[in-house]
């Protein structure tokens, strides 16, 4: 990161602003960026990264040393954001893989059931669904009419035979924050291996695996944590043992990797055992650089903020006559509300042609918020749906799902 970037600036001056925050996203200043749920803001941090990353290759022509010390870097930094330790990280190439490898780990024998929700994202519950050929039994709790997820959901899908609960800290498609750490508890108390993903929650919010006391933890870098796809972190509670060591694996997943015996497959005990090869590593540039962005902000006031503005979004939208979809109370709420649309692709291409990216979802356009985000974002989409609408009829004529919007 240069020195005279905002991050470095605010790291003599306190915790940055959401302004200052800001200036370090210069395409914010040519783009309404509300698709953080998807792919988060390019960054000047970032690019300097990747420029970093091609002259060390142009200069040393196979720089694998300083790769390695980006890779470190870069769990060193996720590891602090989510309080946990180095030892307690694995580098992954996306969350599939992460929750392949956890429950690669048990043997579903004598404990066959997963316990999961209807609204896990998809990637993940396929990789649940396909362990039915072990003899999974894939339990989903909740209700797609609504949307919710609460822990008598889950309560009432636990028991004796139950080997993995998987809960999403923030749900993909509606943003609900469901209690995590209850869940979590009711798990671990039947018994149960619990699993944790947080893709679309670190970066937005404070996010503690202490506090939370899950086993397993998932996250990705292209989302909230603004850096690119490619790369996933997999945190691992200490002395955590599985049935049987991961199956899928590589030679970053050794006791000492540069050994390059092929005769010898043994496993760290630490969360580097869930690896597998090497990793994509433009990617973990990336990742540095956007993690270093968050050393500099307090993630409070990170939640203060996007809470404020998914608030103003959903009650100004719905004053035109929008549907919204959105949490019971503020505190359930996520980082994007989800806006209803007979088209809602359609739609997201319509706002894209002036500038206002968004991220379409099932029967919603999301509307995501992140802290380089300000009220003239929120100003310049509600003006563009106010042209929209004036174009294509009012929003009350638009057929709704089954789920319930907010009034």
């Amino acid at each position: 990161m240069s020195r005279g970037s905002p991050a470095a600036a605010g790291r003599a001056a306190g915790p940055l602003t959401p302004a200052a925050f800001r200036r370090g996203f210069p395409m914010l200043e040519r783009t309404v960026h509300l698709a953080s749920c998807s792919l988060g803001a390019r960054s000047d941090a970032v690019d300097e990264a990747l420029e970093r990353m091609q002259r060390a290759i142009t200069a040393h022509g196979a720089p694998w040393g300083r790769f390695e010390q980006e890779v470190e870097e870069a769990r060193e930094r996720f590891a602090a954001l989510i309080g946990a330790g180095p030892d307690q990280i694995a580098i992954l190439p996306n969350a599939s893989v992460g929750a392949y490898q956890v429950v690669s780990t048990l043997s579903l024998e004598r404990r066959p059931d997963i316990v999961t929700t209807v609204e896990e994202f998809p990637s993940i519950a396929h990789v649940w669904l396909a362990q039915r050929p072990r003899g999974a039994r894939v339990l989903f709790t909740g209700d797609r009419s609504t949307g919710r997820i609460r822990t008598s959901d889950y309560t009432a899908a636990l028991s004796e035979g139950t080997a993995l609960l998987s809960v999403p800290m923030s749900t993909y498609q509606f943003a609900e924050r469901p209690p995590v750490s209850e869940i979590v508890q009711a798990g671990r108390s039947a018994g149960a291996t619990t699993f944790v993903d947080a893709y679309q929650a670190v970066g937005a919010m404070s996010v503690d695996v202490t506090e939370i006391g899950c086993d397993y933890l998932v996250a990705g870098t292209m989302k909230y944590l603004a850096g690119l796809p490619g790369l996933a972190f997999l945190y691992a509670r200490s002395g955590l043992t599985g049935d049987q060591d991961p199956q899928l694996t590589g030679w970053f997943g050794r006791v000492e990797p540069m050994a390059f015996d092929p005769l010898r497959l043994d496993f760290p005990a630490v969360a580097r055992r869930f690896e597998t090869g090497t990793p994509a590593v433009p990617a973990v540039y990336a990742a540095n650089a956007a993690l270093g962005l968050f050393r500099d902000v307090d993630m409070a006031d990170v939640r203060r903020h996007i809470t404020a503005l998914t608030d103003r979004t959903a009650r100004t939208l719905v004053a035109q006559g929008e549907r919204v979809r959105r949490a019971e109370r503020p505190e359930l709420q996520g980082a994007h509300v989800g806006l209803y649309d007979a088209d809602p692709r359609a739609l997201a291409g319509w706002l894209a042609g002036r500038g206002i990216a968004v991220s379409p979802r099932g029967p919603v356009v999301r509307l995501s918020f992140h802290y380089y985000n300000s009220t003239d974002d929120v100003e310049a989409l509600c003006q563009a749906m106010r042209e929209f609408r004036a174009l294509t009829g009012p929003a009350l004529s638009v057929p709704l799902p089954k789920v319930r919007p907010a009034a």
